[in-house]
């Protein structure tokens, strides 16, 4: 090769050096997997899921009996299945009186078909959080989190507790920007040491003042988990209090930031099927009771669920759930579309997981559904 090869050559090398050299880097995770995706499951490491008790199923009703024609967002009307369709739905539940009234599938999904949480995960770590002050295991939930947390003493933190961070009122610093390779997002999704991410975490205001919907909060949240249960995952911690009571019946498994003494991902990341996601509706359209056993305190369901704008507290969102409106239902959601919707006048449960959102506006359909039921 003659001379005139050879800055090309040497240009070629350093960036395959570059490359190696970060490929494990969360920057370039974020640049090669871009943004979040229907099987980002498949991506990190995990811990399963399992159920060896006795399986709950639903009960079906084959008839399908949702509306044929729903009017679409510009005011047209179009069939269900082409709506739910053209929005990037790859299922759909719907079910009343635990019998499945509608279910459907979508772009090669069937009932089998893994689908990641993203933020629904939020609500099951709520939901394990209130068991664990069910067990003692945390004290009280105006505990100051550095109980659990020392790392983040001298730092503001020993005025924030842990009602604060279900609040999402805790005054915590944190870029939720989803297209930023340098944000917080990015570290705590793509990154490989979410213990680390946690002890470098500061505050911007002072608790109690203000909502704000960060995914650092629900991390806090699962670090303190951890602490608080000592000697057991939070997989695991899972596992015994819900997935096996709530008698799921497929093996799920929930995302953690590395595959040794890894961290779950307890703001976005539990894989399963949608309808196991949807036993996460009963359990609480039920205020917390599975078949005449109390798997978490009524009153903790009804905190949850309940408007509540005390100390900065947003009405429509109440311990990790969201709140549609004021007359009693509630929903875990996900950044793709992913929502389990509980209408507790109507006995009502709506899984809808999808690719994306699409254009539709999901919470106003899953309120008209159940009004019109």
């Amino acid at each position: 090769m003659n001379n005139s090869g050879r800055p090309y050559t040497y240009i070629k090398t350093v960036l395959l050096i570059l490359t190696v050299t970060f490929m494990s880097c969360k920057v370039t995770r974020f640049v090669v997997y871009n943004f979040a995706d229907i099987k980002d499951y498949k991506k990190f490491p995990s811990r399963t899921l399992h159920n060896e008790s006795q399986q709950f199923s639903f009960h079906k009703d084959s008839t399908n009996k949702v509306p044929e024609k729903i009017i679409n967002e510009h005011q047209v009307e179009v069939s269900f299945d082409e709506y739910l369709e053209k929005n990037k739905t790859v299922a759909f539940l719907l079910i009343q009186n635990d019998t499945i009234k509608c279910e459907k599938y979508f772009k090669g999904y069937d009932q089998t078909s893994i689908v990641p949480s993203f933020s629904m995960a939020k609500s099951v770590t709520s939901i394990l959080i209130g068991c664990a002050l069910d067990d003692d295991l945390i004290k009280s939930e105006q505990e100051p989190i550095t109980n659990y947390l020392p790392e983040l003493k001298n730092k503001g933190f020993e005025k924030v507790t842990i009602k604060h961070v279900l609040q999402m009122t805790s005054g915590l610093k944190f870029n939720e920007g989803y297209t930023n390779p340098f944000g917080d997002v990015a570290t705590f999704y793509y990154g490989t040491n979410l213990r680390k991410a946690i002890s470098k975490m500061s505050l911007k205001r002072e608790p109690g003042l203000q909502f704000e919907y960060v995914s650092g909060n629900t991390q806090l949240l699962g670090l303190i988990l951890e602490r608080a249960l000592k000697t057991k995952t939070v997989s695991q911690y899972f596992q015994e209090k819900l997935w096996q009571p709530l008698g799921m019946e497929y093996d799920a498994s929930w995302s953690i930031d590395r595959k040794k003494n890894g961290l779950e991902k307890t703001f976005c990341c539990i894989n399963a099927r949608a309808r196991d996601f949807a036993k996460i509706g009963r359990l609480y359209l039920n205020k917390g009771m599975w078949n005449k056993q109390q798997i978490v305190s009524k009153n903790w369901v009804l905190e949850s669920t309940t408007v509540n704008t005390k100390n900065g507290s947003s009405w429509y969102y109440q311990n990790q759930w969201w709140l549609p409106n004021k007359s009693g239902d509630f929903m875990a959601a996900g950044i793709l579309g992913q929502y389990i919707y509980v209408n507790p006048a109507k006995n009502m449960i709506i899984v809808r997981l999808g690719k994306s959102k699409g254009n539709a506006d999901w919470e106003k359909l899953f309120t008209n559904l159940a009004k019109n039921y």
